[in-house]
């Protein structure tokens, strides 16, 4: 069992002069939950390298068991800060995809065409793909086989517009996440928000925030287990 992680390589958040990247608990539980399940393990970003994180993410009301696990864990710590570019992986080579979310993928992973290609790529192979909180950006230029958005007619979820407004970025972001699925035809729904909340509908798994990277990690491996 192979599995890909792509991450933002996005480090501002918008015109504030404010740092932005991925979230470290959306990456580190998802990572743990992959790991103990003997999965071999491959990170990818756009630009490859250290993917920036987002230093709210860092802070202590954010921490978690996998958060605070990471931290000791130099083998996971080296893996992360050498990720390959997205032009060096190919769908072909992997069992599933996740992308963690925090603000970033609201720039760089929304607009991507490699990303794009390569989500496509693990559809039309009938391979799973996974989007967390802010990551689901990540599909929102996505097209199935039959050339409609992968989203439309799907049940998705991801970071509320609640949500954003209590983070007060709101005006920052350059699309609120839960309008822009909805504009595609995603069937949208939440939980409460900052609880864990995923959504499986075929081969695409979505979870609404921070809270459900984990569950989101183990409907990936139900699907691989399952397949």
């Amino acid at each position: 069992m192979k599995i890909l992680i792509v991450l933002t390589s996005h480090d501002k958040l918008g015109n504030t002069g404010k740092p932005t990247g991925f979230w470290l608990e959306e990456f580190a539980a998802p990572y743990y939950v992959f790991k103990d399940a003997g999965a071999e393990i491959v990170l990818a970003s756009p630009k490859g390298g250290q993917p920036p994180l987002d230093p709210k993410s860092d802070e202590a009301d954010a921490q978690t068991a996998a958060t605070q696990r990471f931290k000791d864990d130099a083998e996971g710590k080296s893996l992360l800060a050498n990720t390959r570019t997205l032009d060096d992986v190919s769908a072909a080579d992997f069992d599933a995809v996740f992308y963690p979310g925090g603000h970033g993928p609201m720039w760089d992973l929304s607009t991507s065409q490699t990303s794009i290609a390569l989500i496509e790529s693990f559809i039309k192979a009938g391979k799973p793909v996974a989007a967390v909180c802010h990551a689901p950006a990540a599909l929102v230029g996505v097209r199935g086989e039959d050339g409609e958005y992968l989203v439309k007619g799907k049940r998705v979820t991801g970071f509320t517009n609640t949500e954003e407004e209590a983070v007060q970025l709101t005006e920052v972001v350059p699309f609120l996440l839960e309008d822009k699925l909805k504009a595609l035809g995603g069937e949208y729904s939440k939980g409460p928000d900052w609880s864990s909340y995923v959504l499986v509908d075929g081969l695409l798994i979505t979870g609404q925030n921070p809270a459900s990277s984990e569950e989101g990690a183990r409907e990936l491996l139900k699907l691989l287990k399952a397949g």
